[in-house]
């Protein structure tokens, strides 16, 4: 397959999360077309193939994630683990994107942390961002937005000075592999990104960067 580049500044080669105009043709299935930015590296789905809001909510209206259930709280728990080796106690958090049933926020409750919840469909109060927090967590929330670059930068001015962002998201490793992808096929997944992209985001804020397993990724914010 050629590459094409879409070079259009308003266009659907205009990367969502670092807005360089050129993209080129990664991948391309019977649904949709995935474009790579060269600048960070991001795959991303052009806006023309994304899903209604409701279309959205009713996909996420299917998941059944509940705090009683111990398989989603071993799920939830790779990112967990992680953040909380490195908290204060009584540290403040926000969990963004929480879903109908709030569960990583209820784990760092348990051990005594202050937390604040978002989720744009079930938890939709927009003062949680005039807050600063110590930590941040997205689990499995990066890949669904349509205006990552924003949501990020929001996330990231909400951090305090050695607050620290983690990210829970499969990645991009190349098209061979991108082909046979489960993770591509959720028509709610619009965005995916690789060690490569991490690489850029920290680069961009000064951040250090440390991989946990091959799904949780930690920023942390300069002192």
């Amino acid at each position: 397959m050629g590459e094409v580049i879409f070079t259009s500044k308003f266009g659907s080669g205009a990367c969502p999360l670092c807005h360089t105009a050129g993209s080129e043709t990664f991948f391309q299935d019977r649904r949709r077309d995935y474009l790579h930015c060269m600048e960070c590296h991001l795959v991303f789905v052009p806006p023309a193939y994304h899903v209604s809001a409701k279309q959205e909510k009713g996909q996420y209206d299917l998941h059944e994630n509940f705090p009683e259930d111990p398989g989603y709280r071993r799920f939830l728990n790779r990112l967990y683990e992680s953040m909380q080796a490195l908290l204060e106690p009584d540290s403040s958090g926000l969990d963004f994107g929480c879903g109908p049933g709030p569960t990583l926020s209820l784990m760092f409750e348990e051990t005594g942390h202050r937390m604040a919840i978002f989720d744009t469909f079930y938890r939709p109060d927009t003062s949680v961002f005039a807050e600063r927090y110590d930590f941040i967590t997205a689990t499995e929330v990066v890949e669904h937005l349509h205006r990552p670059g924003f949501e990020l930068e929001r996330l990231w001015e909400c951090l305090k000075p050695g607050g620290r962002l983690g990210l829970m998201t499969k990645q991009v490793q190349d098209r061979e592999a991108f082909a046979g992808w489960h993770y591509k096929n959720d028509i709610t997944h619009v965005c995916f990104f690789s060690r490569q992209t991490f690489q850029w985001l920290a680069d961009r804020w000064g951040a250090r960067l440390e991989f946990h397993g091959s799904d949780v990724i930690l920023l942390t914010k300069p002192e």
